[in-house]
């Protein structure tokens, strides 16, 4: 069985497991510490980044981007749609869904990194703005739910369970259509839900 290297509150770990459940793809997830990476973690990676997919054959693909892109070919297409407005929107939806995770994931480094006194407010203040307006714009438009959902609603959802994580009451107020946008994710999918981070 494929293996993917994981850490259980990052929301690209989230994605990649979330899309691999969604297409009935078999992988072991392994929990890694990356902040203390092992021998065999870093010839998986040598940027020692999470998640990693070791496919049966032993071949790596890192990056969340491209383990989904090898997950959609490994299932026949079912992540992305084939029509190429559609696989557009599905790819466009999934960079900025990665694009929020990035932004609030320097948030937190920035602060769990430095001592308070050297935290630099004005780029937490930058990428807090940069969530803030995507998470605008998604909450004016919300993503369709059908009975398929695309890889890049699994990238949104995870980061909004990344979100629900580590700023829970900072990002929801006045996004009330991205919070039911969320709930009705978990009940057309509740076998995903498990899967958020944690």
């Amino acid at each position: 069985m494929a293996k993917v290297l994981v850490a259980p509150a990052s929301p690209y770990s989230c994605k990649v497991r979330m899309a691999a459940a969604y297409l009935d793809i078999p992988l072991e997830a392994v929990l890694v510490e990356t902040s203390s990476p092992t021998e065999e973690f870093l010839k998986a990676n040598p940027l020692g980044k999470i998640p990693v997919l070791i496919a049966d054959d032993g071949e790596t693909i890192f990056d969340s981007r491209a383990i989904t892109q090898y997950l959609n070919r490994q299932s026949g297409n079912k992540l992305f749609p084939r029509n190429p407005a559609k696989r557009t929107d599905a790819e466009r939806l999934e960079a900025l869904a990665d694009g929020i995770a990035d932004c609030a994931l320097a948030h937190v480094y920035e602060r769990r990194s430095r001592p308070e006194e050297i935290v630099h407010l004005p780029w937490l203040d930058k990428q807090w703005g940069k969530v803030t307006n995507a998470l605008d714009a998604l909450n004016a438009n919300p993503p369709k739910l059908g009975k398929k959902i695309t890889g890049g609603q699994i990238a949104l959802r995870s980061v909004l369970g990344y979100l629900d994580l580590r700023f829970a009451g900072k990002w929801e107020k006045g996004r009330s259509r991205l919070k039911r946008w969320a709930a009705r994710f978990d009940e057309k999918f509740p076998e995903l839900k498990a899967l958020l981070p944690a």
